[in-house]
């Protein structure tokens, strides 16, 4: 029975490191994380003082990190050499450390105790590991009441240092994460601005460009009309890459509205494959369609907007096919929506890649070497339309094979909305 009150103390400690446990798997800030460690080693290991030091690969050196009490503050500006200090051998060596009687023992780093007016007598450090690499060291200093550190102390703060650890490479690895998160954001930003500043400013010296070479090609003789021609074709092929950026740039923005009416998607469906009829015999694909002959899809939408989203996916079909291939349009009604199939037999897409393919400025080739123009926007926009109607899109691919892009429309407003309650709780 004389050794009943040690096993209830450490049970009771082991309960502590369990609760605590909890507490360090689920914060994620690094600055209260250390400062709740080093408070719980204080509690746990009994001592004076408590602290944890971390490797700075800048300096080569290990800095405090957090320490417990009035300590704080005095060691933000103190570095520890590795070849000269406790911390530094218990680092090098990924081994513990433990020092009963440490008044004079000359392994002991004096600088930490000179800048506190402190002075250690006893001391108890491990090393913090993640996967066997050291990132640190905690160590524990003065046993209360002038004792000696014992095996069970060693033990408490090794499981401590190994759960530290894990949570601190955790809230540095989520750290990284918002950093870079933010950094995306940044450049989201950044790509945003380019997109609506080069809309706006293209657009004018354009609108010149076309007016004037279209009045001097009814001026100029017949064997200076191709010429002409060039210029305005070249003219009205970049009027469409603006108008594409302007598109984007509304959506993105808010300025862009859908403004719903009632029209046939089989008749739009039809009406699209006449457009591009002559450009897919120039390149000699095959381009037909497919739709209902007793339903005319009728849909509550922006015309204009399903217009831009579908003529995007067939000019992007269109491009990606090489002659002889084949293009398909098709549109079905599915239980208050309408889906439409744009079906191609062209290059395909790389398995990794085609969760990419709706990124602006996403190009499936190299820009070194790829034999397709296009600023990679077509995509994006018409996600971007689909989604401002509360539908969906998507696309599966096989590289070499050919591709097949999807997307479904909600046939009414109201049907839109209860939509978007769904994809909003999803």
């Amino acid at each position: 029975m004389a050794d009943r009150p040690a096993s209830t103390t450490r049970t009771q400690r082991l309960e502590r490191l369990l609760e605590i446990s909890r507490t360090l798997t689920s914060t994620l800030d690094l600055p209260p994380l250390l400062q709740a460690i080093v408070d719980v080693a204080c509690e746990l290991i009994e001592s004076e003082a408590a602290s944890i030091l971390l490797y700075d690969d800048t300096s080569g050196e290990l800095r405090f990190a957090a320490a417990s009490g009035d300590q704080r503050e005095g060691l933000q500006r103190v570095s520890v050499p590795l070849n000269s200090s406790v911390a530094g051998w218990i680092f090098t060596h990924r081994r513990p450390m433990l020092i009963q009687d440490a008044t004079n023992d000359p392994r002991v780093y004096r600088h930490v105790d000179r800048a506190l007016n402190f002075q250690t007598r006893s001391i108890l450090g491990v090393p913090l590991l993640i996967k066997q690499q050291a990132i640190g060291v905690i160590e524990a200093v003065n046993k209360l009441g002038r004792g000696d550190y014992t095996e069970d102390d060693l033990s408490i703060l090794e499981t401590l240092a190994a759960q530290a650890a894990v949570a601190i490479e955790n809230a540095r690895l989520m750290s990284k994460l918002q950093d870079a998160n933010s950094e995306l954001v940044q450049l989201d930003r950044m790509k945003s601005d380019f997109i609506a500043i080069a809309s706006h400013e293209l657009r004018t010296p354009l609108g010149l460009i076309l007016g004037h070479a279209t009045f001097l090609k009814e001026l100029i003789p017949a064997d200076h009309q191709e010429q002409m021609e060039v210029i305005i074709r070249s003219a009205m092929r970049l009027k469409s890459i603006i108008e594409d950026m302007s598109a984007i740039a509304h959506k993105e923005q808010g300025q862009a509205r859908v403004r719903r009416k009632r029209f046939s998607m089989s008749d739009l469906v039809q009406n699209m494959v006449q457009r591009f009829q002559a450009l897919a015999k120039e390149k000699q694909i095959e381009l037909d369609y497919d739709v209902p002959p007793d339903d005319p899809l009728t849909v509550e939408a922006d015309h204009d907007k399903i217009d831009i989203a579908l003529t995007n996916l067939v000019r992007n079909a269109i491009t990606f096919t090489d002659a002889g291939g084949q293009v398909g349009i098709k549109a079905e009604g599915s239980e208050g929506y309408v889906k439409v199939f744009v079906v191609d037999t062209g290059i395909g897409i790389p398995d990794d890649e085609v969760d990419r393919v709706f990124e602006r400025f996403y190009q499936v080739e190299s820009h070194l070497t790829r034999r397709h123009g296009g600023m990679g926007l077509g995509l994006s926009i018409a996600k971007a339309m689909i989604e401002m109607h509360n539908g969906q899109i998507w696309c599966e691919s096989k590289e070499g094979v050919g591709s097949l892009f999807c997307f479904m429309l909600p046939i009414s407003e109201a049907k839109a909305t209860a939509a978007a309650k769904v994809f909003r709780s999803a």
